[in-house]
């Protein structure tokens, strides 16, 4: 079975969906089986891995709502091994139709426990507001990775979305965990970084990971290009850091399966 793992921040603009795209490809690198979900309507994750969001005869909100499977809907990247269920607009009506539909937080667990023997690690985009795509999410997977950018208020966002991981965890998900807090857009030569770093590390210690994203030109790009950075530019230090990312996270895996 795989290990599911969703990027959430209910705080916009932290890097959740360039995270999303980069770890999910970083990982095909180190060959991987990787599956990358997108539950935001803004289909940004589906773009900016190379599938046409305005061209999709099928969808992950045909999934949740029960239309087609999964395998119906997953593309392929064959540049970054990595399969992909899309999202677009359509996604916005799986909100309100969500709210009838038996079962309504667990959908796309559901879903996603049908394919995950296929692979490795699956990857889930989150949009930026505590909705019932996010609550299906977090209710799907084992472990949340935050993205969070060394500023001010990057805490009490932080402190928001811990009481609803805690509450989902209560309720609908008893595994689900904290798998790291992941410092992007970082400056090392900020002092404002280097506070809220160090703020990070006394609250959360181990739980930060030791790998940071850069501000980088490079990562930036690559969306508008349909590619991952480690597509786009290999070389780049956007593309270097997600790569340190991935191999983390795996090394995380092995001590936890190890201990």
């Amino acid at each position: 079975m795989s290990r599911i793992y969703t990027i959430a921040n209910q705080k916009g603009g932290v890097g959740k969906t360039t995270t999303s795209i980069n770890l999910a490809s970083s990982l095909a690198t180190y060959e991987k089986r990787v599956l990358l979900v997108d539950m935001d309507p803004q289909g940004n994750a589906t773009m900016g891995s190379g599938i046409d969001k305005n061209n999709l005869e099928s969808s992950v909100y045909d999934v949740i709502v029960g239309k087609v499977t999964p395998d119906q809907a997953i593309k392929r990247n064959t540049e970054a091994a990595i399969d992909i269920l899309p999202a677009n607009r359509d996604l916005t009506a799986a909100e309100v139709e969500l709210l009838n539909l038996p079962g309504k937080e667990n959908r796309l667990r559901h879903a996603l426990m049908r394919v995950s023997p296929s692979y490795d690690y699956i990857i889930v985009d989150c949009p930026p507001s505590l909705s019932m795509l996010t609550v299906n999410a977090l209710a799907a997977c084992q472990g949340v990775i935050i993205p969070v950018q060394c500023e001010y208020y990057a805490l009490e966002g932080l402190t928001d979305l811990l009481g609803t991981i805690n509450r989902i965890g209560k309720v609908l998900n008893p595994n689900l965990s904290i798998v790291g807090i992941l410092r992007t857009m970082y400056d090392p030569r900020s002092s404002l970084t280097n506070e809220v770093s160090s703020q990070l590390h006394t609250h959360f210690g181990d739980t930060v990971f030791r790998t940071t994203i850069p501000r980088n030109v490079r990562l930036a790009e690559a969306p508008s290009y349909g590619q991952p950075a480690n597509i786009y530019d290999r070389t780049s230090r956007g593309a270097i850091a997600y790569l340190g990312l991935a191999g983390e996270l795996i090394r995380r895996n092995k001590q936890q399966k190890n201990g």
